[in-house]
């Protein structure tokens, strides 16, 4: 997690400094602290105080600035980072650095700093793919520092091919990993997010409200923490976090399948989607036709679902299990029935009635109840709620140990 975390970043001369304009945005956003530190060639790309602007922080440039207070500006900046990210890396800073050469204030802060240091490589295809230059990275590598590979494409020189810096958000995303406690490592969770859908013919079929936005969120911020995560979702627009077991359904039954291949080996089960409770009795081969619905009234009859919660929890042996319960009304009295019928470990209750929580926001108000006592949360985002979910498995667990 980002948040208070100090960023040293240092910004070398390429085209992909406007790039480096938008990171800084995006870490700030999440929380982080950044300070800049840029390369005399940068300069001729984009003024130091765009920098300043966006970091709210003294922009870094030169090896000579009168020390303030005996505070050596290149030991000083060192130390302070959590990580020092170089965005975009050329392949002259890289060779510097691999060569030990300390010849301006970035390449000096590399030197001086026992903390990690990430490139995020930009330049041309060529260049990149010149052996000296890749021998400079293969050394940094063994050395223990890290790259975050480019992406592929159309360049600036007008060259195809590998070489561009990779997206910032992807880059926040690599450090948000990176910093992140890995308090989940060797753990197995399942989650299921989204909704299921009952088909009623060939064209038609029920289904609810849920956009998986929660489930997704969960999946993603354990999978930071070191945890091997199987995402198992009804239809919904999102994009899986990378690296999760992702697995697609569609309707309830098959979650419930999916969820008992995996369940007798999982340490955590997260039951965080709205399958559909009912399903058509009968369902029709052929669409139903509308002269068959021009009456007043049509009959569907339906049949009950297996409740995939209710089944895992009573049956869960050493396994985690936590439920959800979205609500309309009496949210405590009905969160707390279904804890104690389906033997969830905890469950988390929210009013979607409520402006910024439940279904399709970003944002949610929750509370999380136990057999012991129940804690109220204010609105926050999806992905915090998220954290604060998953610590408290992390806390169980470590009773259970």
């Amino acid at each position: 997690m980002l948040k208070n975390k100090n960023i040293i970043l240092g910004v070398t001369g390429g085209i992909a400094v406007y790039k480096s304009v938008d990171l800084v945005s995006k870490l700030k956003k999440r929380g982080a602290n950044v300070e800049v530190i840029m390369t005399k060639a940068s300069q001729e790309f984009v003024n130091p105080l765009t920098f300043q602007t966006m970091s709210v922080n003294p922009v870094h440039t030169s090896m000579f600035n009168e020390i303030d207070k005996f505070d050596v500006e290149h030991i000083s900046l060192a130390q302070k980072g959590d990580i020092i990210l170089i965005a975009p890396a050329t392949a002259n800073t890289i060779g510097k650095i691999a060569n030990g050469i300390a010849d301006n204030l970035l390449t000096t802060v590399v030197m001086a700093s026992n903390k990690k240091i990430i490139f995020a490589p930009a330049m041309n295809t060529c260049m990149y793919n010149n052996p000296i230059v890749e021998s400079n990275m293969k050394k940094l590598e063994q050395l223990g520092y890290e790259f975050i590979k480019p992406g592929t494409g159309r360049l600036a020189c007008g060259d195809y091919g590998a070489g561009k810096m990779a997206e910032p958000e992807d880059i926040v995303e690599y450090i948000d990993s990176f910093l992140t406690e890995k308090d989940l490592e060797g753990k197995d969770i399942i989650i299921t997010a989204g909704p299921t859908i009952e088909a009623i013919d060939p064209v038609r079929y029920i289904t609810n409200h849920s956009s998986g936005k929660m489930g997704y969120s969960i999946a993603k911020e354990a999978l930071k923490r070191g945890a091997k995560v199987h995402l198992i979702s009804g239809p919904t627009s999102l994009k899986p976090p990378k690296g999760v077991d992702f697995i697609s359904v569609n309707t309830t039954d098959e979650m419930f399948k999916e969820v008992g291949k995996l369940f007798e080996s999982c340490d955590i089960l997260i039951k965080s989607a709205a399958p559909a409770d009912l399903k058509p009795k009968k369902y029709s081969e052929e669409k139903i036709k509308k002269k068959q619905l021009d009456k007043d009234t049509f009959k569907l009859e339906f049949i009950r679902n297996p409740d995939i919660a209710e089944h895992y929890g009573n049956n869960k042996k050493n396994q985690i299990v936590i439920g959800f319960a979205a609500e309309t009304n009496d949210l405590i009295k009905n969160a707390k029935s279904k804890l104690e019928k389906k033997n969830f470990d905890f469950i988390v209750a929210n009013d979607i009635t409520k402006k910024g929580a439940g279904f399709k926001t970003d944002t949610n108000i929750i509370s999380i109840i136990d057999n012991d006592r129940i804690e109220d949360y204010p609105i926050m985002g999806k992905e915090e709620i998220a954290n604060i979910i998953l610590d408290k498995a992390v806390k169980i667990s470590k009773n259970k140990s």
